[in-house]
């Protein structure tokens, strides 16, 4: 594999490296490693199967970013990004590359941040274990053979599982421990085998990087119509954002994290990182198929030692199960991972209120204004205390991966929108007729009407009336939908009852926002929800 070691190697680094290195390894080799290291097992129909351990998901308390005369006036500090003095760092760097050293092998591979080869970046990932390697490989944007003798990283990532953190030596919270110096462009992780730190990082990095270049970073999904209009679907987890992306007629762009300039709407990845947990056939038949094929990488899926059939509906190891695959083994996904600029953009919202209508139009303003609200609800049952539904705010749809200021990111969106005169719609995929618990979800056929009628253009042309507490624009009636249903008011029996809870959902949506007020424009304060 000589000829996939680039001549910028650990060395011109001025990093030593260990015994022995696999440069750039593919899949089946990496494979072969992993499974002679013990690292995994190989299920009936060909895929790896791993176990991360303690961690089965990201350690956001264990983030750091070096706070530096780099970072000082550029990250928006705070409870999301916390900071490491440049001193805890260089102990803990002089740690890390000492423990690389004495590994007796290490796993490179040199990859893209970015499908838009102009807004891309170079990153090198070095492992210790093998299945690590293969997830990064398989979820960044893979360079051809011809492209890596030439390879200078801008960016390197050092993920060591075996590291302990010190707290008192190294600055940080517990022997877990992932740091980002901007300015040394070096990102260190330790202590968990969880494979999506490496690939949230890169999402990070990103989100840092490119708004320097009007680039709009976006933790969403993206598809493109057979007309070429592009549409992307920001929401947090649990409103459906897979799922109505996912749709035979349109092609995948991208399912989680993408970039917005000037030409196009571009994939940051190469590959997918989709929950495993009840996975069926019936309900997600693409994702499914990718479970049975060798290359995917399926992280605390139940796997029996036997016979090697997997258990999806087995959480014992993780409710958080995940899945990694190549992007392509998805049947309609874009062949060069980007396409236009969007026409449409939709934000998805599980109301467990029962407040907000099934399908609503926003201007400009008002789609920066819910893009820094990032409204989703909890529910009753999904963690310990909540008894009934709770408001939940992640700003940009993805706060524990925005370096910078919400209001960067917001400005960003809404000079695209007004530039590109695109629509913006606010769909709710929770519940009507009553919050949850005395209500229904809403219809997933009534979403999906609505949604095609957005998409295809027919609801711009339909009659819309203005929500009394959230001041957008909300159809009367469309085609194929029960026009009660848009009215989410009409559906209540208890008509005072759905007046007391709108008036509570809107004064949590206004005591969030103070936090942006001094970094947004007069027009879009204007914009917010009116408490009555």
């Amino acid at each position: 594999m000589s000829d996939l070691k680039p001549a910028f190697d650990l060395a011109a680094q001025g990093i030593r490296a260990p015994m022995t290195v696999h440069w750039n390894l593919k899949t089946a080799p990496l494979v072969e490693q992993a499974l002679s290291r013990g690292e995994g097992i190989l299920a009936k129909d060909g895929p790896l199967v791993v176990k991360t351990g303690q961690h089965t998901g990201r350690s956001a308390q264990d983030k750091f970013i070096v706070r530096d005369a780099e970072t000082e006036d550029t990250v928006w500090w705070g409870k999301t990004n916390k900071g490491m003095s440049p001193e805890h760092f260089a102990t803990l760097k002089s740690d890390f590359l000492a423990q690389l050293a004495s590994r007796d092998v290490a796993f490179v591979q040199d990859l893209f941040g970015g499908s838009q080869p102009s807004h891309r970046v170079n990153v090198r990932v070095i492992n210790e274990l093998a299945w690590h390697n293969l997830f990064i490989r398989t979820l960044l944007v893979r360079p051809g053979d011809e492209e890596l003798p030439g390879f200078r990283p801008d960016y390197t990532i050092i993920d060591l599982p075996s590291f302990r953190a010190d707290p008192a030596r190294h600055g940080c919270r517990s022997e877990t421990v992932i740091a980002v110096n901007f300015t040394e462009k070096l990102i260190l992780i330790g202590g968990t085998r969880y494979a999506g730190e490496m690939k949230k990082s890169v999402f990070g990095l990103l989100n840092y990087l490119l708004p320097a270049e009007g680039i709009m970073p976006m933790h969403c999904s993206a598809n493109i119509g057979p007309k070429g209009d592009t549409a992307v679907f920001f929401g947090l987890s649990g409103t459906g954002k897979t799922t109505l992306s996912a749709d035979a007629s349109r092609t995948l762009i991208g399912d989680d994290e993408h970039g917005w300039s000037d030409e196009a709407v571009f994939n940051f990845e190469g590959g997918c990182y989709a929950k495993m947990i009840n996975l069926s056939a019936e309900a997600e038949p693409e994702i499914y198929a990718t479970s049975k094929r060798f290359g995917t990488v399926l992280e605390n899926v139940v796997c029996d030692p036997v016979t090697r059939e997997l258990d999806f509906n087995d959480s014992s190891l993780a409710e958080n199960s995940r899945g990694s695959y190549p992007i392509d083994f998805i049947p309609n996904a874009s062949k060069d991972n980007l396409g236009p600029v969007p026409q449409n953009i939709i934000f998805l919202t599980a109301d467990a209120y029962g407040v907000l209508p099934p399908i609503a139009k926003l201007t400009p303003d008002q789609a920066m204004y819910h893009f820094l609200s990032g409204y989703t609800a909890r529910v009753a049952g999904t963690e310990i205390g909540v008894t009934e539904p709770s408001a939940t705010f992640s700003t940009c749809f993805g706060a524990p991966f925005m370096p910078r200021n919400p209001s960067v990111y917001g400005n960003l969106l809404k000079s695209r929108i007004a530039k590109g005169g695109v629509d913006c719609w606010l769909v709710n995929t929770g519940w009507t007729g009553g919050q949850y618990g005395t209500g229904k979800r809403m219809p997933i056929k009534a979403t999906r009407a609505l949604l095609n009628a957005a998409l295809d253009g027919s609801l711009n042309e339909a009659e819309f009336r203005t929500d009394p507490n959230f001041g957008f624009q909300v159809p009367v009636a469309v085609a194929g939908v029960d026009p009660v249903i848009l009215n989410p008011r009409e559906t209540w029996a208890d008509k005072d009852a759905y007046d007391a809870t709108a008036t509570k959902l809107v004064s949590q949506f206004i005591e969030n926002f103070a936090q942006f007020e001094n970094d947004v424009d007069p027009s879009v304060l204007e914009s917010a929800p009116k408490a009555a």
